[in-house]
């Protein structure tokens, strides 16, 4: 059995989470990404609205934001689910932040910031798969589902103990979840192709 898992230890994750750091980039030039483009807060639409350094940056500080608490948990228990836990939390924190009224983004870059630390074999899987749908289809949003649904059967497959199984499973259905839009706009042929 897993040791209790401190509340405030999650909350705290889910807070370092919501900080929305495509929002406070953008804001610097006078763009709100919530009022532009897609809509969404995330690295691919920071990069059509606000420039392509800004975007970068979203990207880094949203795998940060998920990788330092995992990695500051792991350095913390001996076990995998506290850790496994708090990237969790951190992915929730984006998808649902609480300083954007419990809306968020979409949970891609800091999943890949969490799962770096979590298991580093799964992600270099999932990353292949995205790049080779960009290549084949030049749609992020479905490279980005495909990377999801990738994961956890990658975390499975490298033999990934359970606990990080089960996280990269959670995340992955509420990364497809966040597409909905994406897949109607997919699915009608109105989704914005990458570079174009």
């Amino acid at each position: 059995m897993p040791s209790p898992i401190p509340p405030l230890v999650l909350l705290a994750a889910y807070v370092v989470g919501s900080i929305p750091t495509g929002v406070l980039l953008s804001r610097a030039v006078g763009i709100d990404p919530r009022r532009a483009g897609s809509g969404n807060i995330g690295a691919t639409n920071v990069a059509r609205t606000a420039g392509n350094r800004l975007g970068a940056l979203t990207l880094l500080g949203d795998a940060l934001k998920g990788a330092l608490p995992v990695w500051l948990a792991h350095a913390a228990a001996p076990s995998s689910w506290l850790p496994a836990a708090v990237g969790v939390a951190a992915i929730g924190g984006h998808l649902w932040s609480c300083f954007l009224r419990f809306r968020g983004g979409k949970g891609v870059a800091t999943t890949l910031g969490v799962f770096l630390v979590l298991a580093p074999a799964a992600v270099a899987v999932a990353l292949a798969a995205f790049a080779i749908t960009v290549v084949a289809f030049r749609f992020v949003s479905l490279a980005s589902m495909v990377a999801a649904m990738v994961l956890p059967v990658g975390a499975i497959a490298l033999a990934a103990d359970r606990a990080v199984a089960l996280a990269a499973g959670m995340t992955a259905a509420a990364i497809i979840a966040k597409h909905r839009g994406n897949i109607a706009r997919l699915l009608a042929g109105t989704e914005p192709r990458f570079g174009g």
